[in-house]
């Protein structure tokens, strides 16, 4: 198991609103957390910081390897729920933090099962002879995709296509998706925000993960948003089992 990330501030942003932590808990347990904030001034990066930060330490303290698969699930549930907690009373608590919130999303991959959450538009990519997008945003524009108001190809190109519907800390609750997946040898799970995702299809992504060594793969996918534009932040998490 290795696992490797990298963050950017992209071409045009004052600051990177984008945090990523990672660790391996062990030889065959790999785990990766990103979150993307929103919110003026340093809002969003407190929002962020403060998300990441709780998840991991919660994770990454709590976590035993003889967890069985409920006591993983509630766990990475309830890091996220936490994390919301803490995000949403900072935010109540102070004019200048009003409004501000997080993505999230989390891979703990344990030998060949992968449990995954997440909340908003930061993705997972499953990667082995194909690339599968694991997460669903939570974004207006999939809800419109989904009744059948806009294709596929329009969704990059809407107007709301950056106005998601579900966050950390913008609510007094939140509720994850939950994913459990089984894995084949030499799988690859790809995290990233959305300035990563935005700006690299899915062709480009699984073409250089799959030519590229495992620690080249996030600044690799990186330089490839920034060639292509690369407005947003831009942060990528790569676990290789």
């Amino acid at each position: 198991m290795k696992v490797f990330s990298e963050t950017n501030i992209g071409l045009s942003r004052n600051e990177n609103q984008d945090r990523v932590r990672t660790a391996l808990i062990n030889d065959d347990i790999g785990f990766a957390v990103i979150c993307d904030g929103m919110g003026g001034q340093n809002a969003g990066s407190e929002a962020s910081e403060r998300a990441v930060n709780i998840v991991f330490d919660r994770v990454t303290k709590v976590f035993r390897p003889d967890f069985e698969q409920n006591s993983i699930r509630n766990l990475l549930i309830s890091s996220v729920t936490t994390a919301n907690s803490v995000v949403y009373d900072m935010a109540v608590s102070s004019v200048e933090m009003s409004g501000m919130g997080t993505t999230c999303v989390i891979a703990l991959v344990c030998g060949r099962k992968l449990y995954a959450v997440n909340v908003g538009d930061s993705r997972m990519y499953l990667i082995n002879h194909e690339i599968r997008q694991i997460t669903k945003d939570h974004t207006i524009v999939m809800r419109m995709y989904e009744k059948g108001e806009i294709t596929k190809e329009q969704i990059k190109i809407h107007p709301h296509r950056n106005y998601i519907t579900k966050a950390v800390g913008v609510a007094y609750t939140v509720e994850p998706d939950y994913f459990e997946l089984d894995l084949t040898e030499n799988s690859g799970i790809l995290l990233c925000t959305d300035g990563l995702s935005n700006y690299c299809d899915e062709t480009d992504i699984f073409q250089i993960i799959k030519k590229s060594a495992p620690e080249d793969v996030p600044s690799l996918l990186i330089k490839k948003a920034l060639e292509n534009g690369g407005n947003d932040n831009i942060t990528a998490a790569y676990i290789k089992c």
